[in-house]
């Protein structure tokens, strides 16, 4: 049963079963959590409760890759809802939130240095977690840069 309900978890409630780009998918689902968080809950509960799920999710994605059978599996996408909510919730300003969305995906599938390094060095839930936090962090220095260019 607690399988079950780390598998159901780890993959976005399913999400990442869709045939084409289940990590776009778990993004995406990432984004619908941020909207209606953002406008109910201060910066600070949105901080806890992302790492609450981040600490959820390791625990999951952990669980999930030994039922899949297969490191980081695609259909684990609990990563991509975490890495997605990082970036949002640190996004200079909201009007971002398309090129957020694109370049954490390219930064996802990348996995420009060290995030291929993260993946490839560490094991389990921390691994899978850790990777999608790093795509975030770029996003978001990158974000950070263009908005202070544009000022």
């Amino acid at each position: 049963m607690l399988n079950r309900w780390a598998c159901i978890l780890a993959t976005g409630f399913g999400c990442g079963h869709v045939p084409i780009a289940p990590g776009t998918a778990g993004s995406l689902v990432g984004v619908l959590i941020y909207l209606p968080l953002n406008s109910l809950s201060s910066f600070w509960m949105n901080v806890l409760f992302l790492g609450c799920l981040f600490i959820i999710g390791i625990y999951v994605s952990g669980l999930a890759e030994k039922v899949f059978q297969e490191k980081d599996s695609g259909v684990i996408v609990i990563d991509e809802i975490c890495g997605m909510l990082l970036t949002l919730l640190l996004l200079p300003k909201v009007t971002y939130l398309a090129a957020a969305f694109v370049l954490f995906r390219i930064f996802d599938i990348l996995k420009p240095f060290p995030v291929r390094m993260v993946e490839q060095k560490m094991r389990g839930g921390l691994a899978i977690m850790l990777d999608d936090a790093v795509a975030a962090g770029y996003t978001v220095l990158i974000l950070h840069a263009f908005a202070r260019f544009m000022q």
